[in-house]
């Protein structure tokens, strides 16, 4: 089974960030550059929340507010669902669909590790789903015809 260090070494680990007190214009930017669709809201290096493309469509845009005048520590996550490195993908999974999130911090020690998206995920499902189908094909031609 895999964990979300192994994803995280594969993917790599930028951790993208955005203060409580920018606009919810600059995460917006930020995340349309970096093409990503949640930002971790950090002070100094403590984890306080998230913002995601959800949280704007559902807290700013629906409310009618300004996204330059309104504030990420405003509509932000404050309750960020975390988990260890060292926990597997079915496990992320299961957390990611218990609480209808897409996006998890990956946590050890209090430090931020990485994130890893709904999208990482079913990457690494796919790609071990592919080896044991290749393996499987392998040890069935390997054997030989039963007659």
């Amino acid at each position: 089974m895999s964990t979300l260090r192994h994803i995280l070494q594969v993917k790599g680990n930028d951790v993208w960030s955005i203060s409580p007190n920018a606009s919810v214009l600059e995460a917006l930017r930020l995340m349309a550059d970096k093409d990503i669709g949640a930002l971790l809201v950090m002070e100094t290096d403590h984890l306080v929340g998230m913002i995601s493309e959800r949280d704007y469509a559902r807290k700013v845009i629906l409310q009618g507010k300004s996204s330059k005048d309104t504030r990420v520590g405003e509509i932000m996550t404050s309750k960020v669902i975390t988990i260890h490195p060292d926990q597997t993908v079915q496990e992320c999974m299961g957390l990611m669909n218990d609480h209808r999130i897409r996006h998890v911090p990956v946590v050890e020690n209090e430090h931020v590790l990485g994130v890893v998206s709904i999208g990482d995920v079913l990457k690494d499902i796919i790609y071990l789903q592919k080896r044991r189908i290749k393996e499987m094909e392998t040890r069935l031609t390997s054997s030989g015809p039963d007659i």
